[in-house]
């Protein structure tokens, strides 16, 4: 028998024209650089027969409704060129973002309400292919000092068949190398600034030093297995996250004012040192809660919890910057 490695697997990813129905993605224009990739093929609701007979034991289920499951993680990094569509787009924007384009200048991505589009994921592993229709998700930005800036993924989507088949030749070079979360690479996290679209910057506010920040765009995925209309829905999102900061004995207090005070600011950090490979994360209204000491090396530290809040005008609790 033919080992089969869990390495061997691929995904492909494609924004849909029509709810649940695919896009057939490609692998010459849909192929995306993964790691850390699971899928679970079947979610069923199974129903037991639950049948009455004159002796013990169990009935077979029936496999009921069924959807599909993939996470997965994305090197976020930018598209190389300022003003150009990341090649992690289609996901994001199945996560509740929209994408704006600013040619030469930036891409955006602005959380919406409600949320319209999805995706089509093709999960080839090792000679199967998974196809998932309809998928929307959540993700978790990583910017943890000395790692990998990542985005993780994590899908439902409507179960679209197996089939055995491998894929031909993927073609991933929208996907740019990423820069390692260093003193060299990423500034310090900004409290109080304000962000500049046209240049795009982030200018005054007061820098702290860091262990940099995990979110969780927190998104209330369902599968909705509704007769002739089945669907993943997103119908809320609640953004958290958690930092670690250096701080004086001074700050400390500070901080401990500020948190109860329940006092809202703006947060930001930027990663990269050249046009077209850089990302920013922006949230202009956050609250700090749960103050924590940490003992990072024997080093005294403070920890908070990041609780992300849209203005008066919503959906830009979070925005991602590429430029």
């Amino acid at each position: 028998m033919a080992t089969r490695y869990i390495r061997n697997t691929a995904i492909l990813a494609k924004i849909e024209s029509t709810y649940g129905t695919d896009s057939t993605p490609t692998e010459g224009a849909n192929a995306i650089l993964i790691s850390n990739c699971t899928i679970n093929p079947l979610v069923a609701q199974n129903v037991d027969r639950d049948l009455v007979r004159p002796y013990m034991g169990a009935s077979e289920q029936l496999v009921g409704t069924a959807y599909v499951e993939l996470s997965f993680d994305v090197e976020l990094a930018g598209a190389g060129a300022a003003g150009t569509a990341a090649a992690y787009g289609p996901l994001l924007r199945a996560c509740g973002f929209v994408e704006t384009l600013s040619a030469s200048v930036r891409a955006e991505y602005n959380l919406t309400t409600p949320v319209a589009d999805a995706v089509s994921i093709y999960y080839f592993s090792d000679g199967v292919k998974h196809v998932a229709k309809g998928c929307r998700g959540t993700v978790g930005i990583k910017l943890s000092a000395s790692g990998r800036p990542l985005l993780s993924f994590r899908f439902l989507g409507l179960d679209g068949g197996v089939t055995a088949a491998s894929p031909s030749a993927l073609t991933l070079t929208a996907f740019k190398v990423p820069l390692v979360v260093s003193e060299p690479n990423t500034g310090d996290l900004l409290f109080g600034a304000t962000y500049t679209a046209a240049t795009p910057t982030l200018t005054g506010g007061t820098g702290y030093p860091s262990q940099g920040i995990d979110l969780d765009l927190g998104n209330n995925l369902a599968y909705m297995p509704l007769l002739g209309g089945e669907s993943v829905e997103i119908s809320q999102r609640s953004v958290t996250g958690k930092i670690v900061l250096d701080l004086t004995a001074a700050n400390e207090v500070s901080f401990m004012t500020t948190v109860k005070a329940n006092t809202l600011q703006s947060l930001g950090i930027m990663h990269g040192t050249t046009a077209g490979y850089k990302t920013m994360i922006w949230l202009p209204s956050v609250q700090l809660l749960n103050p924590s000491k940490t003992d990072v090396n024997g080093k005294l530290m403070l920890g908070f919890d990041v609780r992300c809040l849209p203005t008066a005008s919503g959906n830009d609790e979070l925005k991602i910057v590429v430029h």
